[in-house]
């Protein structure tokens, strides 16, 4: 069998959303800054597509920018805030996507900005009395904080933030590409300057996604070089992507709440059977609280043992695909920023399953028993 438990570092594509983006593929292929027929045509998809999302999220159209994704839209909100404000200082946490903390480090050691770090308890959470206090002696300030960490799933309250931020005129960015899609955002009710999507962490395309500009937050371009996006991004727009952006988030919106039960099923169903069988494993973050997590990641801890080093590698022959921290920083040997700063026991293996709606019991059910096979040396792959 072969399980896919990876869909925090991408999902499959929605045959759904395929559909709306073949005609784009082949016949609707004219350039939308043309003004002849075949390019009006083609800017008519892609109004409709910004029209669609705004719709979904409480937004107005002229609010939603297209991008190449979470990364994009992380660094135009991050540096065009910071260019256009004249902004001296800027928040985050130790525990930011890198997309956000190394956008961050790189305009400190420029001599940018000052940069400070808001405290995290030893389960991740951020410390919000830390946060406002931070503020209150630097109050015009850039806080960047994501809304769920997409390695060991904890959520941050956005509302609380956002009003802390408000008090303090910060300007409030956070990474949602971890939530987009998967819980509902008003934009007319939170106080966030931006917030960010990536279409293939909900069954979009890849190389696509869109950030949220708040009313009355004018920032500089972040990519010169033409018009496009009301001469916010230059370059032609990757049309067929916006589509399925659109038509994913429409259907992630349209299903939400039947695959939220689904999924958090099958998340409880991973945390029983690993608890039960694995003696001395524990859950990272608060990945393991369904209140307080994503209900799509669980990183799990498991005792230290001597396959722990080839453990992500007896998985994948097994046919099971899944994380040891974030893909965004596979292939390197630095190990995770995030469970180092939760100061994680070296000696012992980590692992992220995250969930998708396509997964099923029967899935759950083999993972599980191949990882506790493992730890009771039953099936070790040499």
């Amino acid at each position: 069998m072969k399980v896919y438990l990876d869909n925090a570092a991408t999902t499959q594509l929605d045959p759904e959303v395929l559909e709306a983006m073949l005609p784009l593929m082949t016949e609707q292929f004219g350039n939308p800054s043309s003004i002849h027929s075949y390019g009006r045509a083609v800017r008519s998809s892609i109004e409709r597509a910004r029209k669609s999302i705004a719709a979904t999220l409480n937004a107005a159209p002229a609010e939603i920018f297209f991008t190449s994704g979470g990364t994009e839209a992380d660094n135009t909100a991050i540096r065009s805030s910071i260019e256009t404000f004249g902004l001296k200082h800027a928040i985050t946490s130790r525990i930011e996507h890198h997309a956000v903390l190394h956008t961050l480090e790189h305009l400190k050691k420029l001599g940018v900005i000052e940069l400070s770090f808001v405290n995290l308890n030893a389960k991740g959470e951020v410390d919000l009395e830390h946060l406002e206090a931070l503020l209150a002696s630097k109050p015009r300030s850039l806080v960047s904080l994501m809304h769920g960490n997409n390695e060991i799933g904890n959520l941050l309250d956005l509302e609380a933030a956002g009003d802390i931020c408000e008090k303090y005129d910060a300007i409030f960015h956070s990474d949602t590409v971890q939530t987009m899609g998967h819980y509902r955002h008003d934009l007319q009710k939170l106080k966030t300057n931006f917030i960010v999507g990536a279409a293939h962490k909900f069954n979009g395309p890849k190389g696509i996604g869109f950030l949220y500009v708040r009313p009355g937050i004018k920032i500089n371009p972040f990519v010169h070089g033409g018009a496009q996006e009301r001469n916010m991004r230059g370059g032609t727009e990757n049309i067929y992507g916006i589509v399925g952006l659109a038509k994913a988030l429409e259907i992630a919106y349209r299903d939400m709440d039947a695959h939220r039960t689904h999924i958090e099923s099958l998340k409880s169903r991973m945390i029983g059977k690993l608890s039960e069988s694995i003696e001395g494993v524990a859950f990272n973050g608060n990945s393991a609280d369904l209140g307080k997590s994503l209900y799509t990641v669980l990183n799990v801890s498991l005792p230290p043992s001597d396959i722990s080093d080839m453990l992500l590698f007896n998985l994948d022959i097994a046919g099971i695909a899944v994380s040891g921290g974030s893909a965004c920083s596979s292939g390197t040997d630095i190990g995770s920023h995030v469970l180092n700063e939760l100061r994680i026991d070296e000696n012992r293996a980590n692992v992220r399953f995250s969930f998708g709606k396509y997964n099923t019991e029967a899935e759950i059910d083999y993972a599980a028993e191949t990882l506790i096979g493992l730890y009771k040396k039953e099936s070790i792959i040499l």
